[in-house]
């Protein structure tokens, strides 16, 4: 692709944009180098690598790509025996911890399956591991870059005594400055040439003997250096080598590991690189709302809804544009500033883009063709050094095009023929795009020669367009119309400012019976165009009402039919398979309730249990039974309320409501059961004696509590999410509930460790594990309370 070309259609602020996503200098790096590629097996490979970082994105949000350098200089200098400084290991372990982070959070994710991602994965698995160096590196130097105590015993050893000498050193001094004080400019122990010294007053001068290492400006102050410490300044200096000395070793040992290592980071940086480039590239689309398109090496093209991706996305209007089957050329006429180059641009940057791997502003369902070449002649590119008119200017580029395009390229030309004779331009436009067109490229362009107006319907395989013009507003819609040619609007938009009629009706004399006639023929066919749209969106309106009609029709039907038939056994056999799934979780719960007896010391009876049962056998309702007709409820006297007792009518059993559910239906507590019964099955039972009514309440604060078995925290936040737990719990346990699940879900995982870590805190909880396949995987905690 040719740098020119790029350049015209601005290729490179798309890449600027796209930079600007990037999180280290490596991905700047691969942004930079970044060019279109015209193998369609590439541009499909970095399409899918791009798809799956937007994957990512929508899935988990973000990416650790954090604490990433272009460590490359470093490796370079290491291999050729260099020694690496502090900032520079830093910086290399930095990376490969980086690395590591990034390689665990695409194992994650490769292991639940979420996502499909097998190229990501592919390249975490080039990935090197180089967990030894990180940690060698980190175990002698700091985040900081400074080399630790630790990294040595000789450099623990050597920094300790030098802490002690400077601790003598800065003690004898404080001494000189309590004890002279008036012979000093200031009572304090300060630094020059590396040793501890003293500000002293000129006129003192001798009176503590020693080295002057400096003066003030005014020479009034005089910076010594006592006797009394000369010899422990000097020892300071030794330890001070000492330290320098080793340091060097532990920085030439540590390069010469990242030596052994060299090629592996030049790996590791590469990679790197790539996947901070193919994720900006997918943050990028995010903030475009741009999508992936399919492609083709057929030169097929189909825009849906494509704006210029350099234009705002409020303010651009979006045109579906579908050339390069049927339709290999497009000619789009009309007047200046209508929109006809941003139309041209559009096409042509949304073509790199995609050859490049990055996501284009268009619809789902938008199409590319992966061309060899693409060409532009676009703009003003007058040269006066090389004295070459406009005209001229866009010869020479066109001549340049005619020697080089083939029929796998795109071809862009706007305003062809334009900067001469109007007559003679537009032959010349006609004989560049028969020969363009002739030759199999797919071709689009733009002018406002009237002789092209009609060049679309006599060559098969061309279509004229135009750019919409509201004569009413005077301005453009920059709405594209594909078969339609554009019009000068001129006498229209010269009546609408106020030029006299008579001078339009004179002008239009001049103008030839042909040209009318094409006029009158566009302004038919734009009218035409116009009440076609209002027919087509009032057809699709009529159809989209008759369709929702004929099926809630056809559903009502299906229904009626289906409940005429069946109802009443469909009612007998729904009562009994709630009653024998009712007794069969029973028998579970009883189970679960002798198992809690036997292991835990439960509380519950056993002929408790034995009752419970033979309340649940004896409401299985006989076949003769159900064909009674179903006793009424009499009328509440009072609305229900949670806690209320009832009767269940149809199992003539006593219960009190939990809470209400939708559809008229309440969660009723029977005896250890709860069910769901319709609201006119129920009937208020007026409570008995307040103590009564309390053994009725401790009863059921046991086990009609109405405390369910699960909570939900998904989406909450962390600090409402740890008291709801903490309120759940204590629910629980006044309701004896042995087990509970805790729904978190999978995320970041931030939440369930927090709830985890409150779990492993509380004294009533005997201990927690994460839900089975069945009940809800990592995404629940289970928990056994004491």
């Amino acid at each position: 692709m040719e740098a020119r070309v790029l350049k015209t259609l601005e290729f490179d602020k798309i890449r600027s944009e796209v930079t600007g996503h990037c999180t280290s200098a490596l991905g700047r790096a691969r942004i930079g180098e970044l060019v279109p590629s015209s193998d369609i097996e590439r541009v499909r490979s970095l399409l899918e690598e791009t798809d799956e970082a937007l994957a990512i994105y929508r899935i988990r949000g973000n990416v650790p790509m954090g604490g990433l350098f272009d460590i490359r200089m470093y490796a370079k200098r290491a291999q050729a025996g260099g020694t690496l400084g502090a900032g520079e290991l830093m910086e290399t372990a930095s990376t490969i911890r980086a690395s590591r982070i990034l390689r665990q959070f695409l194992e994650v994710i490769g292991e639940e399956g979420e996502i499909d991602i097998p190229l990501f994965l592919e390249k975490k698995e080039e990935m090197p591991i180089l967990t030894a160096l990180e940690h060698e590196i980190n175990a002698c130097i700091d985040e900081n870059g400074k080399v630790l105590d630790s990294a040595s015993t000789a450099l623990r050893s050597i920094r300790q005594q030098l802490r002690t000498q400077e601790g003598r050193v800065r003690e004898k001094l404080e001494q000189y400055t309590r004890n002279n004080s008036k012979m000093l400019s200031d009572s304090i122990v300060t630094i020059r040439n590396d040793r501890y010294v003293i500000p002293v007053k000129q006129e003192y001068r001798t009176h503590f003997g020693g080295i002057v290492h400096d003066q003030s400006s005014s020479g009034q102050t005089l910076f010594i250096e006592p006797d009394a410490v000369v010899h422990a300044n000097n020892e300071i200096r030794q330890l001070k080598a000492r330290e320098k000395e080793e340091i060097e070793r532990i920085l030439r040992e540590l390069s010469g590991h990242v030596q052994e290592h060299a090629h592996e980071l030049f790996v590791m940086v590469r990679i790197l690189g790539d996947m901070d480039a193919v994720l900006a590239k997918a943050k990028y689309g995010m903030t475009q709302k741009a999508t992936v398109p399919k492609v083709n090496d057929e030169g097929y093209i189909r825009l849906v809804r494509g704006r210029h991706p350099l234009l705002p996305r409020e303010e651009a209007v979006p045109n579906t544009i579908e050339f390069g089957r049927d339709t290999t050329a497009i000619v789009i006429t009309g007047p200046n500033t209508g929109g006809k180059t941003v139309t041209l641009k559009t096409v042509g940057l949304c073509t790199l883009m995609t050859q490049a791997g990055i996501p284009i502003p268009a619809l789902d369902g938008s199409e590319m063709a992966v061309f060899k070449d693409v060409f532009a002649d676009i703009g003003d590119e007058q040269s006066i050094e090389q004295s070459l008119s406009t005209f001229s200017s866009h010869m020479v580029n066109i001549v340049d095009i005619l020697n080089k395009f083939d029929s796998e390229s795109l071809v862009l030309f706007d305003e062809l023929g334009s900067g001469t004779d109007p007559q003679e331009g537009a032959a010349l436009a006609i004989a560049i795009l028969d020969e363009v067109h002739g030759r199999g490229a797919r071709v689009m362009a733009t002018t406002h020669y009237p002789e092209l107006k009609a060049y679309g319907y006599n060559r098969p395989g061309v279509v004229n367009a135009s750019v919409e013009f509201d004569v009413e507003t005077l301005s453009p819609t920059y709405r594209l119309l594909i078969g339609v040619p554009g019009r000068s609007n001129a006498f229209e938009i010269s009546s609408r400012l106020g030029l006299p009629d008579r001078i339009i009706r004179h002008a239009e004399t001049f103008t030839g019976e042909d040209r009318n006639e094409v006029e009158t023929m566009i302004t038919s066919l734009e009218a035409s165009r116009v009440q076609a749209e209002k027919d087509a969106e009032e057809t699709a309106r009529v159809l989209e009402e008759s369709e929702t009609l004929r099926e809630q029709l056809e559903t009502r039907l299906s229904e009626y039919e289906s409940k005429k038939e069946t109802l009443e056994q469909k009612a007998r056999e729904k009562a009994k398979k709630i009653v024998e799934d009712a007794r069969r979780e029973a028998e579970s719960v009883i189970s679960e309730l002798r198992a809690l007896r036997l292991n835990a010391g439960a509380s519950v009876k056993e002929h408790e249990l034995i009752d419970a049962k033979k309340r649940l056998e004896g409401a299985v309702p006989e076949e003769a039974l159900a064909k009674k007709p179903k006793q009424k409820a009499k009328p509440a006297k009072r609305e229900f309320r949670s806690g209320d007792e009832v009767k269940v009518l149809s199992y003539g059993q006593k219960g009190s409501l939990v809470e209400k559910m939708s559809d008229g239906e309440w969660m009723v507590q029977l005896g250890i059961l709860k069910m769901k019964i319709d609201e006119s099955d129920l009937e208020y039972v007026k409570p008995e004696k307040e103590k009564d009514t309390v053994n009725v309440n401790a009863v059921r604060g046991r086990s009609g509590s109405g405390v369910k078995l699960e909570l939900d925290l998904r989406g909450e936040r962390y600090e409402d999410a740890i008291q709801r737990t903490e309120k759940y719990i204590d629910d629980a346990l006044l309701a004896n509930y042995p087990r509970v699940s805790i729904i978190h879900g999978k995320g970041t995982g931030a939440l369930r460790e927090g709830i985890q870590k409150f779990l492993r805190r509380h004294p009533r909880v005997k201990s927690f594990r994460f839900g089975e396949a069945g009940e809800g995987g990592y995404g629940v905690t289970v928990v056994e309370l004491k």
